[in-house]
């Protein structure tokens, strides 16, 4: 067997229609469909020029063997520039237990520890187990409720790290 190849990289236009498809592929797969989830978040149609737009967001992708096969990326949450939120991590099948999901968090974690937030903020499903697992051993607590300001009611899972 050939050696597997991975890479991660920022989002660029190029990469926008194949990370829709993952999101919304991924989203189904785990009953993230509809208003408030992800998927449905009108950034999702062009992730390169929301991420791009701001130098406090980055969107990175995932490509293994050159396949585009998932991403993760960061955002300022609230206004006062303290809390970041860490969004729209899915990967394809594929691109499951190879350790990316991993890279790709840590990588916007550090992105955002260097812009200066001090919180980091996400939300997600109980059925994405093995991601919620990954988020505890990067230091993740879990909250009772959603952070006021979410967009994402129909996720049942909150949790925030402190940088």
């Amino acid at each position: 067997m050939s050696e597997r190849r991975l890479e991660i990289v920022p989002i660029i236009p190029a990469y926008d229609a194949a990370i829709c498809e993952i999101i919304k592929r991924v989203g189904e797969e785990y009953g993230a469909v509809g208003e408030g989830f992800g998927p449905s978040d009108a950034e999702v149609e062009n992730m390169s020029q929301y991420y791009l737009s701001g130098q406090n967001s980055l969107y990175l992708v995932a490509l293994l063997n050159g396949k585009i096969v998932g991403g993760c990326g960061i955002s300022p949450f609230s206004g006062d520039g303290r809390v970041c939120e860490l969004k729209k991590l899915f990967l394809l099948k594929e691109g499951r237990g190879l350790g990316l999901g991993k890279q790709l968090t840590q990588q916007c974690l550090d992105f955002a520890e260097q812009k200066g937030f001090e919180q980091c903020y996400l939300d997600t499903l109980s059925s994405m187990s093995q991601a919620i697992k990954l988020y505890e051993n990067l230091g993740f607590k879990h909250l009772s409720s959603p952070l006021v300001g979410t967009i994402h009611g129909g996720c049942d899972v909150w949790m925030l790290k402190h940088f």
